[in-house]
Parts: C-alpha cells; sequence; structure tokens
C-alpha cells in the first residue's frame, strides 16, 4: 500500500484510532493490507475480517506476533498494537481501497479498467494486463479476486507508480458491482456475457442483466463501455450508459472483430480487427474458439488506452493458457490431449468446452468428456444439466463419465438418447473417473475435465495430466 499516517487511515475507514505505547498519529504505514494473518509480514495492516466459518479477530494474535503494524478490527482487542475500530471491517477495506486508489489517481496518470460478465472474465483480466505491462506498471487481480474483499485487496496493490489498474468484478446480488463501481471509479468498464452462471443467487435471468448492468450505468460521460455486441443482453447496456460504447464482436457493426477464425488442437487462428481501421492475423494459443471473444474484449480496452496493434498482437500470441484450470491443455504420452477445464462451469462455458472437445477430437480417435455438477443454478439445475448431456449426444461425444450425484442428471438424460454412438458411465467420486480413464483411453484419445470447482474435478485433472505427460 501506498504510505499513510495511521490519521490518514483511520480517517478514510472512519475509525477510532486506538495507539499502542510510542505510536504517534503522524506515524506512516505502508505495508500490505491482509486478511489472512499467515500472509502477515512485519509492517503488514491486519484486517480482522468475519467470516462464515470463523472470525479474523482470533486470528490477531499470530498477525501481531508476525509483525503487523495496525489491526482494522471491529471490538478493540486486548493486544499491545496499534488499533483502528470500525464498525464493518469489510466496508472499512473497501472505504480504504477506495481511498488510495483516489490518491493515487490524482497524483499521476492512472487508468482503471473493470471487468464483469457470467464468463470469461479472469481470461479477459489475463490478456489485458499482458497487453498493458508492455506499456507501464500495471496491477491486476490474482486468480479470480473478484468480489467485495478480493476487489479492494487489488486496488490496495497499487502504487504512485502503476500506470494501470485492471479490476474484476463479480456479483452474487444486484448492488455489488454498482458498489465495486463506486469505490473504483473506473475509467473503462467491460461487459462479456449474460449468462445463467450464479442463476441461483439472482433468482432469474433478468436480475442477472440488471446486475451486470450496474457495471455501465454509474460511468461518466468521460468513461468508456466496452460490449459485447453479439450477446443481445450486453448489447442493449448501450441504451443505459452515458460512457462512450465501443462495441466488440464477430458480428454487424462492430469496432473490434475478429475474422477468418479457424480453431485447432493448438489454439485458434483469426484476423483482428482494430476500431481505427488496422487489422493483423492472430496465431492465439489459448484452447477454444469462445475465448476469441475475450481476447476482443482486452484489444478493445487496450487501444482506448493506447496501446499499439504490435503490442496487442504480442500479448495475445505469446499467452498460452487462459488460466490455471482453464482449458488448460495436459498431458502428451501416446498422444493423448488432456484439457482440464474444471475450475468454474455454467451452461454457457460447459457448451463453449463441450464443442471445443468435439471440435478438435483427432479424427478416428475418441473424445472423452468427465463432467461435474454446474453449481449455483438453483431452480435450473435439473433442466440445464439434461441440456448438456443431450448436447454431447448431438455434438457425438464417444464417452461420458459424469461423477457425483448432483451431476447424474447429466448422465441419466444421455443414455435416454437411443440414436447415440457413444457410451456414458456415472461415478460418485473423482478417484473412480480416474481409474475408468486410465482403464479405457487409448492413444490420441482428447479427454475434457469440466465442473464447476465445488466438484473438485480439477484435481482430478492434473492427476490426468501427469498421467499422461
Amino acid at each position: 500500500m501506498i504510505a499513510l499516517s495511521l490519521a490518514e487511515v483511520s480517517q478514510a475507514v472512519d475509525g477510532a484510532l486506538h495507539l499502542t505505547d510510542g505510536a504517534a498519529f503522524t506515524d506512516l504505514v505502508d505495508g500490505s493490507v491482509q486478511t489472512d494473518s499467515r500472509l502477515i509480514e512485519p509492517g503488514s495492516i491486519f484486517v480482522a475480517k468475519p467470516g462464515a466459518l470463523t472470525d479474523g479477530h482470533l486470528f490477531a494474535p499470530i498477525a501481531a506476533e508476525r509483525g503487523a503494524a495496525l489491526f482494522i478490527v471491529e471490538r478493540l482487542l486486548d493486544l499491545p498494537v496499534t488499533q483502528i475500530v470500525v464498525t464493518d471491517t469489510v466496508a472499512a477495506l473497501g472505504d480504504l481501497a477506495a481511498a488510495v486508489v483516489a490518491r493515487v489517481r490524482a497524483a499521476g496518470a492512472l487508468k482503471i479498467v473493470a471487468v464483469t460478465g457470467s464468463n470469461g472474465k479472469t481470461t479477459t483480466k489475463n490478456l489485458l494486463r499482458s497487453m498493458l505491462e508492455r506499456v507501464g506498471p500495471t496491477v491486476a487481480p490474482r486468480g479470480s479476486f473478484n468480489n467485495q474483499v478480493g476487489a479492494p485487496m487489488t486496488m490496495l496493490e497499487v502504487t504512485g507508480d502503476t500506470r494501470f489498474l485492471v479490476i474484476e468484478m463479480g456479483a452474487s446480488s444486484e448492488g455489488a458491482i454498482a458498489h465495486l463501481v463506486r469505490l473504483a471509479r473506473p475509467d473503462i468498464g467491460i461487459v462479456l456475457t449474460i449468462g445463467l452462471a450464479h442463476a441461483g443467487e439472482f433468482g432469474d435471468l433478468d436480475a442477472t442483466v440488471r446486475a451486470k448492468s450496474e457495471m455501465v450505468t454509474d460511468l461518466l460521460e468521460t468513461d468508456v463501455a466496452v460490449l459485447n455486441a453479439d450477446d443481445p443482453r450486453v448489447a442493449q447496456m448501450a441504451a443505459i450508459t452515458p460512457a462512450r460504447v465501443v462495441r466488440f464482436g464477430e458480428y454487424g457493426q462492430v469496432d473490434v472483430r475478429a475474422s477468418e477464425l479457424h480453431s485447432g488442437r493448438t489454439g485458434t487462428t483469426f484476423t483482428l480487427h482494430l476500431a481505427n481501421g488496422q487489422s493483423a492475423p492472430i496465431v492465439f494459443p489459448v484452447l477454444g474458439e469462445h475465448h476469441v471473444m475475450n481476447a476482443l474484449a482486452a484489444a478493445a480496452a487496450a487501444e482506448v488506452l493506447g496501446v499499439s496493434l504490435t503490442n496487442i498482437v504480442d500479448a495475445l500470441e505469446t499467452t498460452t493458457r487462459a488460466e490455471r484450470w482453464r482449458m488448460e491443455v495436459l498431458g502428451g504420452k501416446d498422444d493423448v490431449t488432456v484439457i482440464n477445464d474444471a475450475y468454474n462451469a455454467s451452461p454457457d462455458s460447459m457448451s463453449a468446452a463441450l464443442k471445443t472437445l468435439a471440435q478438435i477430437g483427432t479424427p478416428g480417435r475418441r473424445t472423452i468428456a468427465v463432467l461435474g455438477e454446474m453449481a449455483e443454478l438453483g431452480e435450473l439445475a435439473g433442466e440445464e444439466h439434461d441440456r448438456i448431456g443431450l448436447l454431447a449426444v448431438r455434438l457425438n461425444i464417444s464417452q461420458m463419465i459424469v461423477v457425483g450425484q448432483k451431476a447424474r442428471r447429466m448422465h441419466i438424460s444421455t443414455i435416454n438418447e437411443g440414436s447415440w454412438d457413444g457410451e456414458s458411465a456415472y461415478v460418485d467420486t473423482p478417484d473412480e473417473a480416474f481409474e475408468l480413464v486410465r482403464n479405457s483411453v487409448n492413444p490420441g484419445d482428447t479427454v475434457l475435465v469440466k465442473s464447476s470447482n465445488s466438484a473438485g474435478l480439477r484435481f482430478l485433472g492434473d492427476r490426468l495430466g501427469d498421467l499422461f505427460s
């Protein structure tokens, strides 16, 4: 974090400052801000965040032993440390992040990009970071830090030298993205897709649209909204934002587009067309044609920020995977390819992954889909799992292995299709799935492992990757 006095931090979070012996209001703190006591280093700020299973206040003694310089808490602790007592530590974390970013922005040339969407946020963030790092110091989230805690934690990493800040903004309810937008005040807001991911939390698709629209409704006239023109629900947001709109897509009248797409086992080739009229052929190593839309979104934002076509092309062509456990290509032994895409799953991303599997499978060899639950779908879970099973049949996937009771309907809907030439099996555990694949895979087969994070199949994907490496 940038250096702030204890008094300035207290003012930013609207808290009561309690100094330990020898401390003064003017003392500076500039260490990292952490909610996990295990990550504390000398000089860090520890935010005692209450959790669903435990309470951060219980770990304050550990943070003190590790050298934390300041504690932001909801109750005064019986520890000889400097503390700021606030009503809500999560809200205080956001307020502190907003104050830090505002100060850095006022003192320099910091530009902020925020990304949301039902799918593709992390991939787009990673691509955009790669593009922007070629121009100047860039801060972007580690992993999927995209909620009311993760986004502020990313914001607090900016320094006086930071030129670009990229933030993921996820939402579990209406109002969540609006809150993060108010904290960060992005110059560019990107909306990727509107789908059924987290439908169980939002209640219905209309609520999801309203939640994701919060990315653009509070932008200023001087800001830019980067919108997916191929998604009708996203495209219609152009009518509700005061910002300048930049559209990306493959079809219709768009500013940034892709043409001549060709996908294979080593990625996708396409021609990138920027809004300024420049174009270039792209060899994009990230597996799956659906990731081209994420590349277009990143390129559109990068162009707005003045990144050259050369740097955009270089970033795209040197990115070999979307992210750990996202369309990650493993294996290779006996020409067996393992695609580990089990970090998350929604109906849209599951469909895209199955289509990619069907598209890149070696002619004359089998395609094997090891699938687990798509979580957070609420009352839509049953019919959406049915739909994925039927899609596997239509795509003529050679073998389905469905893992776990919550995903079992995919197996049932698949075996009920009498016209299918493939086969389907159901197992209860990832260990059983591993044994089934190990005993049935043939040289040249392509294996997809796909599920929501909660199903734990990402570790199965790693085991299969090691088996065939």
